[in-house]
C-alpha cells in the first residue's frame, strides 16, 4: 500500500479493498520502523490517527465521504494543532500545545484526512538542510549521510521513504521545493494568499505558503484541492474561488511556451544537473512544449535582497517569543532583563539568532533606508522581471537548485553557502508566484528537480505540465535507494 499514491489509495479505499483503519496502520507501522534512522517525524499521533480512520470508514460506508476521506497524511510541525505539540522544530516552543487549530489542518480534518502526525523541519523554518532542528538532522532516504533540504525536510523525506502518501509544507525561499528535488517528489508552493496562513507559525509573513507536497503531481493537486480555500480569519487569504485542480490534469499542453531563463544556466549550476533538465526539458518539447529563451536580469539580487527582508520579518514576528506568555522560559530569572535575554539565548538556535539579529539591525535607525527599503524596491524590480516574461511565455522553468543534495556539515560553517542552494526558489516567493518542483532524473544517485513557475493562481497549468510529464517519465515513483523499503 505505501508505493500506491494518493488517487490509488482513494480508489482502494472506494472499493473496500482495504479500509482507512488498515491503511492508518500501515503508515503507523512503517514510521515506528523507519522513523528512527530518518527522523522525519517530531510527534506520532497514534491513538486520534487511528480515531480519525475509524471515523472515515464510517463515512465512506454511509456514502458521505470527501476527496481525502481516510487518506493518511502529516502535517509540518509549523501548524497549530489542538492538543498535540507544535514545535516549529525549535526549543523554544517544546512544551508548546496550541489550544487552537490551523485553518489548513481544519480543512484537512473537514476533508476526512487522517493525521499521522508532525514532520521534522528546519528551526522556525530557517534554514536548507535540515541541520537547525532542535530534535536533530533528517536523513535523505536517498543517502543517509546526507540532508534531504529544507525547511520543510521532514515532510519530503517521510513522503520519499513512504511514511506516508501525501504531506503539508511551507515555503518562504523554496522550502519546499529544494527539499522535494533533494529527496526525489514533487512539492508545490501556491500563490501567495492562495493557502491559509492562519494558525501557521510565521517566519516572514510576507513571503511564508503553505503548500502540499507528495510523490505524483496529481497527487499535490488533490491534496491543493482541500488546501486552497479563502479564509476570513487570514487577512492575506484571497477571497478567489479556486477550481478543482484534478479536471485540467488531463489537458494537451501542447503549443504552450515554455520560457527558460538564461540567468538560470550559468556557471554556478552544477554540470550534471543541467544535463538532467535540459534532457527533461527536451522530453517536454517531445509533447508539443515551445522552449524559449528569456532574461530575469535581476534574479542575482534575490539572495541578497531575501536574506534582508525575511529577516527583518522574522525580527518582529520572533519577539512574542520571550518566555512570560508561552513556551521556553529560563529559570530563576533575577530580573525581565535576565528573562528575555537567557530565554531566547537558551531557546533559540544559532541559526534563527543569526537570522533575528539581521533582521533587527536591517530595521533600525539609520539603516532601514539602506538596506529594507532598498531590498523592497529590488523585489519590485524581480517582480517587474516575471510579469515581463510571463506576458510572452505560460511558464518558466529550469532547475530547482544548483546541485543534489549535499552531506551534513558540508555547508554549516559558511551561512552565505547555504544560502545560495535557495539561489533558484527565491524568486518566486519575493514576488508571491506559484512554483512546483517535480523530480526529472539522478545525479550520481542523487535525485535532481525540474522547476515550473507560473502566473498568478496558474497552479493549474503548473500541474497539468507536470502531470504530462510524468506521465512519460518514471522519475516520481523511483524508490530510494538509502533504505530498506
Amino acid at each position: 500500500m505505501h508505493n500506491m499514491s494518493i488517487a490509488q489509495l482513494e480508489d482502494g479505499l472506494r472499493s473496500k479493498t482495504f479500509s482507512s483503519r488498515e491503511l492508518t496502520e500501515h503508515f503507523l507501522s512503517r514510521i515506528s520502523d523507519l522513523n528512527p534512522e530518518i527522523n522525519a517525524l517530531i510527534t506520532v499521533a497514534e491513538e486520534a490517527a487511528l480515531k480519525d480512520a475509524d471515523k472515515a470508514d464510517m463515512s465512506i460506508k454511509n456514502g458521505s465521504a470527501q476527496e481525502l476521506c481516510g487518506i493518511p497524511i502529516l502535517h509540518k510541525d509549523i501548524f497549530c494543532t489542538e492538543g498535540i505539540l507544535t514545535s516549529c522544530g525549535s526549543r523554544m516552543l517544546s512544551n508548546f500545545i496550541p489550544p487552537y487549530t490551523a485553518t489548513v489542518v481544519r480543512n484537512f480534518e473537514n476533508c476526512g484526512a487522517v493525521m499521522l502526525g508532525k514532520t521534522n523541519m528546519d528551526e522556525f523554518a530557517m534554514g536548507s538542510s535540515n541541520e537547525t532542528s532542535f530534535y536533530g538532522p533528517v536523513k535523505n532516504p536517498w543517502d543517509t549521510k546526507k540532508v534531504p533540504g529544507g525547511s520543510s525536510g521532514g515532510s519530503a523525506a517521510a513522503i520519499a521513504a513512504r511514511l506516508a502518501p501525501g504531506a503539508t509544507g511551507t515555503d518562504t525561499g523554496g522550502s519546499i521545493r529544494q527539499p522535494a528535488a533533494l529527496c526525489g517528489v514533487s512539492g508545490l508552493k501556491p500563490t501567495y494568499g492562495r493557502v491559509s496562513r492562519w494558525g501557521m507559525i510565521a517566519f516572514a509573513s510576507s513571503l511564508d505558503q503553505g503548500g502540499p507536497i507528495a510523490r505524483t503531481a496529481e497527487d499535490c493537486a488533490i491534496l491543493l484541492n482541500c488546501m486552497a480555500r479563502y479564509d476570513p480569519l487570514d487577512s492575506t487569504s484571497v477571497n478567489q474561488e479556486a477550481p478543482n485542480y484534478r479536471t485540467t490534469l488531463n489537458n494537451s499542453i501542447k503549443g504552450l511556451r515554455l520560457g527558460l531563463p538564461k540567468e538560470y544556466f550559468h556557471s554556478g549550476l552544477d554540470t550534471e544537473v543541467e544535463r538532467t533538465v535540459r534532457e527533461s526539458l527536451d522530453i517536454l518539447m517531445g509533447l508539443g512544449v515551445e522552449l524559449v529563451e528569456i532574461s530575469l536580469p535581476n534574479s542575482h539580487l534575490s539572495v541578497p535582497a531575501y536574506y534582508v527582508i525575511a529577516p527583518a520579518e522574522a525580527s518582529a514576528n520572533l519577539s512574542r517569543f520571550d518566555g512570560v506568555r508561552y513556551g521556553h522560559r529560563c529559570e530563576d530569572p533575577v530580573d525581565l532583563n535576565d528573562l528575555y535575554c537567557r530565554t531566547r539565548g537558551e531557546g533559540f538556535g544559532e541559526e534563527v539568532q543569526r537570522r533575528i539579529l539581521i533582521g533587527t539591525y536591517c530595521l533600525s535607525a539609520g539603516y532601514y533606508d539602506a538596506y529594507y527599503l532598498k531590498a523592497q524596491r529590488v523585489r519590485q524590480l524581480i517582480q517587474r522581471d516575471f510579469a515581463t516574461s510571463l506576458e510572452k511565455v505560460d511558464l518558466i522553468a529550469g532547475p530547482t537548485c544548483p546541485s543534489p543534495a549535499f552531506e551534513f556539515g558540508s555547508k554549516g560553517d559558511d551561512p552565505v553557502a547555504m544560502y545560495l542552494e535557495d539561489i533558484y526558489t527565491i524568486a518566486a516567493n519575493l514576488a508571491g508566484l506559484p512554483a512546483m518542483s517535480i523530480p526529472c532524473g539522478l545525479v550520481g544517485g542523487n535525485p535532481v528537480g525540474l522547476q515550473l513557475i507560473g502566473n498568478y493562481f496558474e497552479e493549474a497549468k503548473i500541474l497539468n505540465v507536470a502531470h504530462e510529464f510524468q506521465k512519460v517519465t518514471s522519475w516520481h515513483s523511483a524508490p530510494p535507494s538509502g533504505l530498506s523499503l
